[in-house]
């Protein structure tokens, strides 16, 4: 899962920024809104967080340039304990939720997930495709009840594919998802192929179909299961 987060104070976005790192997440971040606005328009992500008091505007706005651009991400807006008319202002905008400052990092994790789970898993913790089991809270793989161990960018990959499974993904797509912004230092994406190789390989190792298309001179979409 891909998250972008706009704060403004240097602390509490390290903190955040750790927290959902180590919770498996790819994250990139923006301080002011002239950056994440920058951001909205050149990557997708599945979930937003969004102060609502920067430097240079207002998260609020930001809100309403997240749901122009990027409709069917989630949007947790990030505002001061006392600041109900902001938060009633932000859900009537097009936010899905909100955080209070000072938060538990565990709560806003959970609530990450649970935004997750309604805007791309129909409120469901496990996506079944066919005789495959993946359990988004665990990060973990099952096939045919036996469990399958693939690396962290394995894991994100056959989750984004499955979290989309109408898109063709190209490789640049792909590479954005599990690199955030350090896809801009790779000189190719040759190892994206190399990752849904072996992806593939363990996938169908352990007795399932191959579950990816290659789409010639696109780049790769989920089979369909009919």
């Amino acid at each position: 899962m891909k998250i972008h987060i706009t704060e403004d104070n240097p602390t509490l976005l390290t903190e955040i920024r750790k927290a959902l790192l180590s919770a498996g997440f790819v994250c990139d971040a923006s301080t002011c809104f002239e950056h994440a606005v920058e951001k909205i328009m050149l990557y997708s992500y599945d979930v937003f967080l969004v102060d609502v008091n920067l430097p240079d505007g207002s998260g609020l706005d930001l809100v309403e340039k997240i749901k122009e651009n990027q409709p069917q991400s989630g949007i947790i807006i990030v505002s001061a304990r006392d600041a109900v008319h902001q938060k009633i202002e932000g859900l009537d905008l097009g936010a899905d939720d909100y955080i209070a400052k000072p938060f538990d990092m565990a709560e806003l994790i959970a609530r990450v997930h649970a935004l997750f789970r309604r805007k791309k898993l129909d409120g469901n913790n496990k996506i079944v495709y066919g005789s495959m089991e993946v359990d988004t809270r665990k990060r973990e793989v099952a096939i045919k009840n036996k469990f399958i161990e693939l690396t962290r960018s394995e894991y994100d990959i056959l989750l984004f594919f499955l979290s989309n499974p109408t898109r063709v993904l190209t490789r640049e797509a792909i590479a954005e998802h599990i690199w955030g912004d350090n896809m801009d230092m790779a000189d190719s994406f040759d190892f994206i192929y190399s990752h849904i190789k072996n992806l593939r390989r363990k996938i169908t190792g352990a007795g399932a179909a191959d579950p990816l298309k290659s789409v010639y001179g696109v780049g790769y979409k989920l089979n369909s299961l009919n």
